[in-house]
Parts: C-alpha cells; sequence; structure tokens
C-alpha cells in the first residue's frame, strides 16, 4: 500500500542506484515529487527525467547517473527558519557542503543552499548525498 509518494519514489531511486541499472519507472507520479527530480537533476545527481501519463496517476522515467549514495525524505517534514538550516543539515547530511536538502518554500521547491541565498523558510521534504 503506497502512503507516501514522494518516500516510495526517492526508494525506487535509491534501490535501482544500489543495483547500478541506468533508469527506473517511478509511479505514482505526484506534482511535489516532479519537483523535487527537478531540485535533483540541476545539482547533478540524476540525469533527464520525463513524465509518462498511462491513464492513471502518470509515472516519472528518470536516468540514474550512479551519484547518488544515499537520498530519502524527510518524515515529519520540519518547518525550519534560516538560521536553523544548519541544524538541520547537520542532522541528515553526512558532513558539510556534501549533498543537498531539498525544501519547500513559498517560492517553490529548492535546495537548502538556494533558500539559504533567498533567505527563505519552509518545510523539509528530502535530502540527497
Amino acid at each position: 500500500m503506497l502512503m507516501d509518494p514522494i518516500s516510495n519514489g526517492l526508494i525506487t531511486i535509491m534501490n535501482n542506484e544500489m543495483r547500478r541499472r541506468k533508469e527506473c519507472y517511478i509511479m505514482p507520479a505526484s506534482r511535489v515529487l516532479g519537483n523535487i527530480l527537478r531540485v535533483m537533476q540541476m545539482n547533478g545527481y540524476i540525469g533527464e527525467f520525463e513524465f509518462i501519463d498511462d491513464g492513471r496517476a502518470g509515472k516519472f522515467r528518470v536516468q540514474l547517473l550512479g551519484r547518488i549514495n544515499k537520498c530519502g525524505a524527510i518524515r515529519p517534514r520540519h518547518s525550519y527558519k534560516v538560521k536553523d538550516l544548519e541544524k538541520w543539515e547537520k542532522a541528515y547530511l553526512p558532513a558539510k557542503n556534501m549533498g543537498i536538502l531539498i525544501v519547500s518554500t513559498s517560492q517553490g521547491v529548492i535546495s537548502h543552499i538556494e533558500a539559504i541565498k533567498r533567505g527563505l523558510g519552509g518545510k523539509l521534504l528530502a535530502y540527497v548525498y
């Protein structure tokens, strides 16, 4: 039974990365998961991805590059302020400047590095390194 599309999608990516696959299919698709994949793509963790409409919820086909050591969803979705972001970075990432936290802000889903530059708070969604 699927409870959290974000968590299921990131686990699918992680499992296929460990098996050294070149691509994977994530279903069901969601708009937030698409935004998370876009942030991962902009930071070089995955290659191209596309939405495939199958008449149901849809699915994503994701090209894997073999650059992900670990990724996962953050549950519960913690709220944060810009000054507290370093605390969450220490909690979820293995070292400073290694990996990204993916956050939801009022200006969309972005990485924590971009959120610090813009001075935005929001909610933590996922981590990738």
